[in-house]
Parts: structure tokens; C-alpha cells; sequence
């Protein structure tokens, strides 16, 4: 495309290439100058600035980090766009989990959670999606994401008994957001002026002496048992998740992510690597970069996604 142009208006004189070139027969009452690569780049980057539907893009990064032997991080990360006529459908579903429980059972506990979560979810708006005549959904989207949250719950209590596991989950349907959420992943919004803003609560110790006063900000950024999870998904009989809903961030990010990440590189940092990379693909993969340069004491996984148009 840059030669499109280049060959349209051109990048050189003839005198500068020292080929021999017959007088023009006629007077050209129009003159043109030389495009520079950079205003040639400027011309190809907007001809991408403007979109007449909405639709998400979203990518993901995952590491097993510098510490750990395996990897008990799952995600899943699913964008579609239904649009035709009056109507267009953003639709995705985005879920990070961070098992618990040595190796296999902490692995089991979080990828049976976005498989079951994911596969339950699906299910629902199927008929929905793709069905003529669309067919209405029978419960609301908190009581779907709740549902599937309670059947992950006991298949890991079944099938990986002790084990447990964090979900955060995210399902955007138009410019709405419905979180469900267990644990201490988190989901932020990421909005165009910097501002990064945690939306889903941790379910820790820590953050639970943090908000009964016992313990100050910086102490509970310094606090020895940071890890310690007050509720986790497959632990307990009775689970209770976070679940509402709220705006897509405009014009900015929404961002899932396990402790392996924000809780080794700070919102500052993030919001660089996202403001700096040239697409969501290379911000993740600066974001993982980033925590496993400060000592990768975790599993680290990160999804980004936005709404363009």
C-alpha cells in the first residue's frame, strides 16, 4: 500500500535519480510535492480511524513465570460480531482463573471452571445468536452467570476435592459488561485518560483487614499472607459470586488478569504498555514481559479487550 502511494505522488525527482527525462509538451498548472514515509504512514493509519459498527477486539498473554514449575492460570477469550440490517451484536465472553491446590488439582480446578463456565454460557445464547427467529433469553444475564458459576463450583468440589480455584469472568453483549467474579483475579477499567480502576472486590484476606481499618494501604501491599483467599470457587459449600453489571469503559480497555500480574506490576506501568503498543497483542505481551523482568513469582495471564467504532 505505501508503494501505492509512493508511485501515486511520488517519492523522488527525476533529477535526483539521474535519469534523463524529455521536456513536457505541456504546462502542468498543478504542482505536486514529494510524500514524505511519515505522511504516507498518516494517510494508511486513518484510513482505519473510523468504524461504522461496533465490534470488540481482544487479546490474551500467559506465562507460567520465573517461580513456578506449572502453569495453573486457564483462560478463555472468545469475540464475535453479529451485525446485518438495523441490528449489531457485540458479543464477547472473557474468563480468567487462577487454580489452587498443587499441581494437576489446581490445574483441573481452573480449567474445568472456563471450560464449564464458558461452555454453560454459550449454551444459553445460542438460541439467541443464532437462531431465527431469535429467541429471547428466559433469565438475566446475572442469573446465566450466576448459574454457571454454581456449576463449575461443584464440579470441582466432585471431580478435584481440596482444590479450588479464582474466576473472573466478563460477558459483553452491545456496551454492557456483566461480571462474575470469585477470588482475587481482578477486572479493571481502563479509561483514555489513564485512569485505571479495579472493578471487581478481592475476596482475601488481606483486602478484608484493609477495609476493617486493621491495616493501612502500604501494609496491606507488604502483608505476609497476601495469598490467603477468603473464597474461592470449589471450596465451601455454600459460594456466593460478585455479579452486576455495568458500562463498557468508552473509548478505553477492559482488562481481566490473575495476581501474577497486578500484583507485581503496578496500574502506571500497565497503562504504558497499553498506551505505547502499537495493538493489544503486543501490550499483553508487554505486560507479561514486565512481571516475569520483576521475578515472575506467579502464573501470569492477562486478557485485554476494546470496543472500536
Amino acid at each position: 500500500m505505501a508503494d501505492f502511494f509512493r508511485k501515486l505522488f511520488g517519492t523522488k525527482n527525476k533529477e535526483d535519480t539521474g535519469e534523463k527525462t524529455a521536456p513536457p509538451k505541456t504546462v502542468d498548472l498543478a504542482v505536486t510535492a514529494p510524500l514524505s514515509d511519515q505522511q504516507i504512514n498518516s494517510i494508511l493509519l486513518n484510513q482505519y480511524l473510523k468504524y461504522e459498527m461496533k465490534q470488540l477486539i481482544a487479546s490474551a498473554g500467559q506465562s507460567v513465570g520465573k517461580q513456578r514449575e506449572h502453569n495453573e492460570d486457564s483462560l478463555l477469550a472468545l469475540t464475535s460480531t453479529i451485525s446485518g440490517g438495523a441490528e449489531n451484536v457485540p458479543f464477547g465472553l472473557y474468563i480468567v482463573a487462577d487454580g489452587m491446590g498443587g499441581h494437576q488439582f489446581g490445574e483441573v480446578a481452573s480449567n474445568a471452571t472456563v471450560r464449564i463456565m464458558g461452555g454453560n454460557i454459550i449454551k444459553k445464547f445460542h438460541s439467541y445468536l443464532f437462531n431465527l427467529p431469535t429467541q429471547v433469553l428466559q433469565e438475566s444475564l446475572q442469573e446465566v452467570m450466576e448459574a454457571s458459576v454454581m456449576e463449575a463450583h461443584q464440579y470441582v468440589q466432585r471431580e478435584a476435592p481440596g482444590s479450588g480455584t479464582t474466576v473472573t469472568a466478563a460477558l459483553v453483549l452491545g456496551q454492557q459488561v456483566t461480571i462474575a467474579h470469585v477470588g482475587d483475579s481482578r477486572a479493571y477499567s481502563i479509561f483514555p485518560d489513564g485512569r485505571i480502576e479495579a472493578i471487581t472486590r478481592d475476596h482475601s484476606l488481606v483486602k478484608r483487614l484493609e477495609e476493617l481499618g486493621h491495616l493501612s494501604k502500604d501494609e496491606a501491599a507488604n502483608f505476609p499472607h497476601r495469598n490467603v483467599l477468603i473464597r474461592a470457587l470449589g471450596q465451601g459449600e455454600a459460594l456466593e459470586a460478585d455479579v452486576f453489571t455495568i458500562p463498557f469503559p468508552q473509548g478505553g480497555y477492559l482488562m481481566l488478569c490473575s495476581d501474577g500480574l497486578w500484583g507485581v506490576v503496578n496500574d502506571k506501568d500497565l497503562y504504558r504498555f497499553i498506551a505505547e503498543a502499537p495493538n493489544l497483542h503486543r501490550a499483553c505481551q508487554s505486560m507479561v514481559e514486565a512481571a516475569n523482568a520483576a521475578g515472575g513469582p506467579d502464573n501470569i495471564t492477562v486478557v485485554l479487550v476494546q470496543m472500536i467504532g
